[in-house]
């Protein structure tokens, strides 16, 4: 009968906000009512079942000698005494007066708390359903108050404003109330079924309407008090949530960040934004960490980067994004990163996303800024000070590492959109270009060398070997193309040369030291971007077939380091290079665009025979140690160029160096034919001693 009653309640609450309130009062009774029932019904299950698991009457020892067969003796045994029962164990609580004795044996099980009982519908709605139905119905109830209000002219604007707040004060200092009683009374059932949050969140959302209502509706309140006022019941809101749970933070949160949005003026304050959301963020962060809510503190730091939007485009702005962008960033650092000043501890040598993810979003935000603000000084200072920082707070807290290879990917994003810094005398002057990305790639390089040698963490060292690796080289690619538009440069060159000497002696050092997490990896991550930098620095220095000529070239000298420093990586490099140069091939069959009229020796001789003899030599360097995928690669690449280069030989010589003629005749049928005949001879032969399944399938399609 009591359910349908407060069942009644809590629709009646939807209509009217009084009857709210009045369900919220019985349902608070009810519970802490309906708990004192269970707790004595529990009591009284656990005293039965003590009385059921006791025996009955003790058997007597004699029962025990009579059941054994009875033996003949010479003479009769005095009786024996029986020793006297153990005394019983005093009771483990006292027994209330009024209430029977109920007999304990030492059998008695050990006293166990009952198990919770599951929760029915009826006492899931009437503890949660119909206090939020009836916080609901508050708020609703308020606002269709002023809403009809309005309509039938009954209640003049500052009356308006005024019952709004004596409404939002009422529901505060109810909500405050229930708090302070339920904790002083005990009432279990009230804090269960967050009365006290809801009352709150309503008279914090009807200050927050009431206000916004005063400046938006009827002009009693300017810009400036408006947004003072609503960023004042936000943050108060916030702080409220440390006692009233997660409910009113998020609340709070969408108050707070909602406040700018809401409040417009003619004339934007930037410097006022960037504060009030620096203010906003940092207790978001205070509460985040105090109460070790995780969704609060990425819902923080998400909302406030995007607070740097509005303004992105106007130049008025750019101090005072700067501000915000570097304010945050500095937050995250001092709140969100684990193991580094007031962030949550962390096992050591793990990344975590939350704090990488974090410093990226910030990172991100200052780079976009700097991008559409036209690359303008300042945006670009802050991005190298926050890159830096990264550096810095990851090789403190190894849970940031994850935003190093973020920041790099960014400053490559930055180079290879080739910004000229305002202020450039020369037309197209880009020596600022190659500072930033000069300076960047020093960053990268040097600190992910020192920072890999002391990780603790194979993740570790991998993240700050890779970036390492592969952000100066591709800084020196994007460089490449905007400042020597892809043309023959000898200085790149150069640069890519001695790029590629710093990493050969760091994969050196490397390998020589004694093994530590990741060390391995990093080895072969530094040895592929030495090669990689070889690579650029003939594709910056050769055209045409040298380029194609010299990239085949170093396949055999990466199969000959693999010999000697075994780094499964550098076996992958030579194979992709393989792919490389056939992909090459296929663009421009001719290598170059006059292979000359004399025959047999011409740039087909050089640019097909050599790759062929370089993978040649490749298969059989990397076949002394494993007849893997790689080696097969490079045989399979010498056996294409070896065929190729008879073909177009061929082609050549019968066609009068024109290799696209639409035929050639009987003649050039028959040497082809009688070509690939001796090679399909030679690679049985060759199969034999090798025993390579790509020599026997080479033969056989040839």
């Amino acid at each position: 009968m009591d359910d349908i009653i407060y069942l009644l309640l809590g629709l009646l609450g939807l209509a009217f906000p009084a009857a709210g309130v009045v369900a919220l009062i019985l349902v608070s009774g009810a519970r802490r009512r309906l708990r004192v029932v269970e707790a004595d019904l529990a009591d009284l299950r656990l005293r039965l079942d003590a009385a059921e698991a006791a025996p009955k009457t003790a058997a007597p020892p004699a029962s025990v000698e009579r059941a054994k067969p009875v033996q003949p003796i010479p003479f009769q045994l005095p009786p024996a005494v029986p020793a006297p029962p153990p005394p019983l164990p005093p009771p483990s609580e006292p027994v209330p007066a009024g209430e029977p004795d109920v007999p304990l044996s030492v059998a008695t099980p050990r006293k166990t708390a009952p198990a919770a009982p599951s929760r029915g519908f009826e006492e899931l709605f009437g503890t949660r359903a119909v206090v939020w139905v009836g916080g609901i119905a508050l708020v609703l109830g308020g606002v269709f108050l002023v809403q009809y209000s309005i309509e039938q002219g009954l209640l003049g604007p500052p009356v308006r404003v005024f019952l709004g707040t004596l409404l939002a004060v009422a529901l505060l200092a109810a909500g405050e109330y229930v708090r302070r009683y339920a904790a002083r009374t005990n009432f279990v059932g009230v804090p269960a079924a967050d009365v006290p949050s809801i009352l709150t969140a309503a008279g914090t959302t009807v200050a927050f309407v009431t206000a916004y209502g005063a400046y938006a509706l009827y002009g009693f309140l300017g810009p400036g008090a408006a947004f003072l006022l609503l960023g004042a019941v936000a943050l108060a809101t916030l702080a409220a949530a440390l006692v009233h749970g997660p409910w009113l933070a998020g609340l709070g949160l969408v108050g707070a960040f909602a406040t700018p949005a809401l409040v417009a003026s003619p004339t934007p304050n930037y410097w006022a934004l960037a504060i009030y959301v620096i203010v906003v963020t940092a207790a978001t962060f205070v509460l985040a960490r105090v109460r070790h809510w995780r969704w609060l503190a990425l819902a923080g730091v998400v909302l406030g980067a995007l607070w740097m939007l509005p303004g992105i485009a106007d130049p008025r702005a750019e101090d005072a994004l700067v501000f915000h962008a570097v304010a945050g960033f500095a937050l995250v650092a001092a709140f969100i990163v684990s193991g580094l000043w007031y962030g949550p501890e962390i096992a050591p040598g793990r990344i975590e996303l939350e704090s990488s993810g974090a410093l990226s979003v910030y990172l991100a935000a200052t780079a976009l800024f700097a991008a559409v603000a036209g690359f303008g000084t300042l945006p670009l200072v802050a991005f190298v000070v926050l890159a830096g920082a990264t550096v810095a707070i990851a090789g403190r807290a190894e849970s940031a590492t994850g935003a190093v290879p973020v920041s790099a990917i960014l400053a490559v994003l930055l180079v290879a959109s080739g910004f000229t810094w305002p202020g450039s005398e020369v037309p197209g002057d880009q020596r600022q270009l190659l500072v930033f990305g000069a300076g960047m790639a020093i960053l990268y390089a040097a600190s992910g060398f020192a920072a890999q040698a002391g990780a603790r963490a194979t993740a570790v060292a991998v993240a700050w070997s890779a970036t390492a690796a592969f952000a100066p080289v591709a800084i020196l690619v994007a460089l490449y193309v905007h400042i020597a538009e892809n043309a023959v440069s000898l200085s790149f060159a150069l640069a890519a040369l001695a790029l590629a000497a710093l990493y050969a002696t760091a994969t050196e050092r490397l390998y020589r030291r004694p093994p530590r997490p990741g060390s391995a990896t990093a080895a072969a991550l530094f040895a592929t971007a030495a090669v990689a930098s070889l690579a650029l620095a003939l594709t910056f220095g050769l055209e045409g077939g040298w380029l194609s000529v010299g990239l085949a070239l170093m396949v055999p000298g990466i199969a000959w380091i693999a010999t000697v420093r075994p780094l499964p990586a550098l076996r992958w490099l030579a194979a992709g290079l393989v792919v490389v140069v056939m992909a090459r091939i296929a663009w421009e069959p001719r290598i170059v665009a006059d292979p000359g009229a004399l025959p047999i020796f011409n740039w087909l001789l050089y640019g097909y025979g050599v790759p062929a003899a370089a993978f040649w030599l490749a298969g059989v360097l990397l076949r002394r140690r494993d007849d893997d995928a790689p080696a097969r690669i490079a045989d399979a690449g010498a056996i294409l160029f070896t065929v190729l280069l008879l073909f177009v030989e061929i082609r050549h010589y019968a066609t009068g160096g024109d290799i696209y003629a639409t035929s050639g005749g009987l003649a050039e049928a028959a040497l082809q034919v009688l070509a690939l005949l001796a090679l399909a001879i030679g690679l049985e032969r060759l199969r034999v001693r090798t025993g390579s399944i790509v020599h026997d399938v080479g033969a056989l399609v040839v």
